[in-house]
């Protein structure tokens, strides 16, 4: 009998992870490095299919973030539906430098202009630091999803180009693949998670 309740209860524990894997799909892209060229076009970047390239967007079709700059400030420019979201408590201004576990969902505000990040003094933004954004963007699929992404923003003169250009460098990204579901900035898939999907969770690494 004690064998019994304790088959039972390890198969409730095993249902309940699998349940909750399969709600929580975090997709993370790993280390990019990626340099953003610094002008007027700067780096599109599509979060679902993890292609980034400098120039114009015609490159990178159904892009979702393209921070760009020729100056000193970073902006960035968004396709139909993205935004990123504001300082929480923030309702005006540009986006955010957000710290590790701030939620990124339906709820916060979401700046979809092209504010200067480094100008905005509700922001928190740091020059020769990493920096983190929280985005929604519209999949493929139609459906709003959340994610965060790090920035890593050289000193002030670092591009060579006068005093004002600094570089700016994609270092990752992730994003939650349920529509509308949260997320929180800096997450990532949860090695366990994986360890206790077994084959399923080899068949999708890249998810919790």
């Amino acid at each position: 009998m004690k064998n019994l309740k304790l088959e039972m209860h390890f198969a409730a524990a095993a249902a309940l992870c699998a349940a909750g894997a399969a709600n929580a799909a975090i997709v993370y892209s790993g280390a990019v490095n990626f340099v953003c060229a610094v002008d007027i076009d700067g780096c599109y970047i599509n979060v679902e299919t993890g292609v980034l390239s400098n120039g114009p967007g015609s490159g990178v079709p159904g892009w979702d973030v393209n921070p760009y700059s020729t100056s000193g400030g970073l902006n960035f420019f968004n396709s139909t539906g993205g935004g990123q979201l504001r300082t929480p408590g923030q309702t005006t201004g540009a986006a955010g430098n957000l710290a590790a576990g701030t939620l990124i969902g339906s709820t916060g505000s979401y700046n979809t202009g092209t504010s200067n990040v480094m100008a905005n003094t509700t922001g928190g933004w740091q020059y020769g630091a990493i920096n983190m954004i929280g985005f929604k963007f519209v999949a493929a699929s139609g459906q709003t999803l959340y994610g965060w992404m790090r920035f890593a923003v050289g000193a002030i003169g670092s591009a060579g180009l006068g005093n004002n250009a600094p570089t700016r460098t994609v270092v990752d990204f992730a994003w939650e693949n349920v529509a509308g579901t949260s997320i929180a900035a800096g997450a990532v898939p949860a090695p366990g998670a994986l360890a206790l999907l077994g084959v399923a969770g080899l068949a999708s690494r890249r998810r919790r």
